[in-house]
C-alpha cells in the first residue's frame, strides 16, 4: 500500500511538471470573443462593448474601441458583445450585438468609428472579416455567406452554405477559399470570389464543429463530439484525435505543422505535431471555456477565454 501511495504521488509530481504554465498575460475589459495579431499589435474583441489593442511586447493597452451599449429585449441598457474583430491597412472591423437579436458593424479608421450597417438590414451575423479594405464576408446564423461591399454598403453575392446552424468560418492566407464549419460536422469549402462551391470535408466529425482554422492547406477543428480533424485536402487525408471533453477551440501554427486544441474540463490546452502527431504538451493556467487559440509565430500563442485574461505560452 505504502508503495502504492509512493507511486502514485511521483507520477502525479511528473504530471504537474509535463504541464507548462503561462510566461505572461493580457489583462482586457471584459471577456474574450476573439483575437487577432497584427504588426506589433494584438486587438481584442470582448463582451464589455470594446476592442482593446495591445502592444505585444509590453503588453500594455494602447487604445480602445469603444461601441454603444444596447437595450435588451426588457428594456435595461447592457453591455454590447462584440463577436468579431479584424484589420486590414489602418481600418479594424468591429462585429457587435444590436437590439433585437440582430447585428451591427463598425469601421474604425483614423480615430473615427463609423456604422456600416446596424439592426435595422435584420442580420444575424455570426463572424465578420475582411477579404480586402473594400469587401468584407459575413457569416451569418442562419449559413449564408455574403460578401458585402464598404463602399456601395451593399451586397456583391450571397450563398446558402447548408441547412445546418453556422458555427465559425476561416479563410486560407490568400483570402480566396473559405471553410465554414457548421451543427452538421461536415465542413464546406467555398471560393469567395463568387461564393462558388469546392469541396466537401466529411465523415470526421460527427457532430457539432465549435471552430475551425486553416494555415498552409492544413485544416483543424474543435468538435461536440470531442474529436479534433485534421484535413489535408490537397492529399485527401485526414484523421482525428479523441478528447475526453467537449474540445470548444482549436488553433494553426502559421506553418500548419502545429495544432492546439482545448483537450479537457480544466481548460488544458494540448499541442500536436500535425505530421508525425506527436505530442509537444500541455498548456494550463486558463480558468474558464476556451474561446480562443492564437499563434504568433511557431513558439508563441496565445489562449482566450471568457475570463478577462489573455494566457501567453512559449513551446520551448
Amino acid at each position: 500500500m505504502r508503495l502504492f501511495l509512493i507511486l502514485t504521488l511521483l507520477l502525479s509530481s511528473l504530471f504537474s511538471a509535463a504541464m507548462k504554465e503561462p510566461l505572461a498575460h493580457f489583462s482586457a475589459s471584459g471577456s474574450v470573443v476573439d483575437l487577432v495579431y497584427k504588426d506589433g499589435k494584438l486587438y481584442c474583441a470582448t463582451a464589455a462593448s470594446a476592442v482593446d489593442i495591445f502592444d505585444f511586447e509590453t503588453k500594455k493597452l494602447l487604445n480602445k474601441i469603444e461601441v454603444a451599449q444596447i437595450l435588451d429585449f426588457m428594456g435595461d441598457t447592457i453591455d454590447s458583445k462584440v463577436y468579431s474583430v479584424d484589420v486590414i491597412e489602418d481600418k479594424v472591423l468591429i462585429l457587435s450585438q444590436d437590439k433585437k437579436g440582430f447585428r451591427r458593424v463598425h469601421i474604425h479608421q483614423n480615430g473615427v468609428t463609423k456604422p456600416l450597417f446596424d439592426y435595422s438590414k435584420s442580420l444575424t451575423v455570426a463572424k465578420a472579416k475582411f477579404l480586402d479594405a473594400n469587401t468584407i464576408l459575413l457569416g451569418l446564423l442562419s449559413n449564408e455567406l455574403i460578401s458585402y461591399n464598404i463602399a456601395k454598403n451593399s451586397q456583391n453575392w450571397s450563398v446558402q452554405v447548408s441547412g445546418a446552424k453556422f458555427s465559425d468560418f476561416v479563410l486560407n492566407e490568400e483570402k480566396s477559399e473559405v471553410v465554414v464549419a457548421d451543427e452538421s460536422g461536415n465542413l464546406k469549402i467555398h471560393g469567395t470570389k463568387d461564393g462558388k462551391f469546392l469541396k466537401l470535408l466529411a465523415d470526421q466529425n460527427l457532430d457539432n464543429v465549435f471552430q475551425v482554422d486553416y494555415k498552409k492547406g492544413v485544416i483543424a477543428t474543435a468538435g461536440q463530439d470531442r474529436r479534433m480533424v485534421v484535413y489535408v485536402p490537397k492529399f485527401d487525408s485526414a484523421y482525428y484525435t479523441e478528447s475526453k471533453f467537449l474540445i470548444y477551440s482549436v488553433g494553426l501554427s502559421p506553418s500548419g505543422k502545429i495544432v492546439g486544441y482545448a483537450s479537457d474540463e480544466n481548460n488544458n490546452v494540448t499541442l500536436l505535431n500535425t505530421i508525425t502527431k506527436a505530442n509537444l504538451g500541455k498548456f494550463t493556467g486558463s480558468k474558464m471555456t476556451l474561446s480562443k487559440i492564437l499563434f504568433i509565430n511557431e513558439n508563441d500563442f496565445l489562449v482566450a477565454s471568457d475570463d478577462k485574461v489573455i494566457n501567453q505560452y512559449s513551446i520551448k
